[in-house]
């Protein structure tokens, strides 16, 4: 079975003069982590004098210092090259899912090429830490995924219309679950479902470190001067925030920045930790790698949803074995603020979610925050 990867490569240049060498903004990055030149270059397999001419004629370049060196104290960026490192952060968390989502799209155009057998299971799942986890540990066992990320009412859509044969979706817990329920109702409505558990996990404010704005509620997003990065419209965070919101009486109006959206959770940890913005809303695993700090709003369940038809097949099993397997479960308990005590317990939908098993009275979803459909690897996770 071939496996297709892709990675973004992106450089710096003048109209007319030179690039800049991308083995550059990587020894950059590894300089940030390690905090020294020496340990950079064995990193990517440099010896010191080819970094060294790396940094000079990048410096060279710019016309200014990339790095500050001082005896016993390692190696700085200046604050130049701190940017090109949060820039080279910031496209890798933004495009990360969507080139995994072409990835496994490429590699079943491949097998079909190549007459070999097709994926057994197609999956749409809204991007998250534990269901990222879940697809590296199926195809290592070998299991042969077809995968995309998507939005939550995209994965949903793709469900019904016989596109996917499984779905990763999040709902709110608590006082927000009856309006999402409602959102999804016309995509899940009148389907023999079975919902599978994950895990729990947090939602919350991502704040730069020691929360210098002293941003605690979703109330003070609305204070001045406090400049705030949104997921995207569509996403089920994006729902989930507007309902917060709404039942806070806080108008989203008054909220800086509350229109800009970034398509992922790590996205909008790297935009506060590189200081474009004092707060996003999201996921607790990208703030902690960032090193922000996080204050919990809301729990939500993230779960599968497979249709009834294919939870007997060998490839179903194999998913549900998995997320019943307590190495993997401890594998996702390492996440923050994940809890997957309950990973693989199965039931209907409408047990689980009572409203679903009621005629639908509208056609449309009960908020109408939903952005067109694109084709699958093109659609934006959640």
């Amino acid at each position: 079975m071939k496996q297709v990867s892709i990675r973004p490569v992106w450089t710096i240049q003048d109209p007319d003069g030179p690039s800049l060498p991308s083995r550059l903004i990587e020894l950059l990055v590894q300089v940030s982590e390690t905090g020294s030149l020496l340990l950079a270059a064995r990193q990517l397999g440099l010896s010191y004098r080819r970094a060294w001419d790396l940094v000079r004629d990048g410096e060279a370049q710019f016309h200014t210092p990339l790095l500050l060196m001082e005896r016993g104290r390692g190696s700085t960026l200046t604050d130049l090259g701190a940017r090109i490192v949060w820039a080279d952060r910031r496209i890798h968390a933004r495009l990360r899912p969507v080139l995994e989502s072409l990835s496994s799209e490429l590699a079943e155009e491949l097998r079909s090429a190549l007459q070999e057998a097709p994926a057994a299971l197609r999956l749409h799942a809204s991007h998250g830490f534990a269901i990222e986890r879940l697809i590296e540990r199926l195809e290592h066992d070998g299991l042969k995924l077809n995968f995309s990320y998507a939005s939550c009412s995209a994965a949903a859509a793709a469900l019904r219309e016989g596109e996917c044969d499984m779905v990763g979706m999040h709902l709110p817990i608590g006082a927000m679950e009856a309006m999402a329920v409602q959102h999804y109702r016309p995509w899940l409505q009148g389907m023999g479902l079975t919902l599978v558990h994950i895990a729990t996990r947090r939602q919350g404010l991502m704040v730069r470190p020691g929360n210098p704005k002293e941003l605690f509620a979703l109330a003070d997003l609305a204070r001045p001067q406090v400049r705030f990065i949104n997921r995207q419209s569509g996403s089920g965070t994006r729902l989930l925030l507007e309902g917060l919101l709404q039942a806070q009486d806080v108008d989203p109006m008054q909220i800086s920045g509350f229109e800009h959206g970034e398509y992922t959770h790590a996205a909008v940890a790297a935009y506060v930790a590189s200081g474009m913005a004092d707060v996003g809303f999201g996921l607790e695993p990208p703030a902690r790698h960032f090193r922000l700090d996080f204050v919990p709003v809301a729990t939500e369940r993230y779960f599968l949803l497979c249709r009834n038809d294919v939870v007997p097949t060998a490839a179903a099993q194999k998913v549900f074995a998995v997320l019943r397997d307590p190495s993997f479960q401890a594998t996702l308990a390492s996440l923050p603020g994940y809890d997957p005590s309950a990973a693989g317990t199965a039931m209907p939908l409408a047990q689980a979610y009572p409203a679903l098993a009621e005629p639908v009275e509208v056609a449309e979803p009960a908020l109408s925050v939903v952005t067109p459909r694109t084709p699958s690897a093109s659609r934006k996770s959640a």
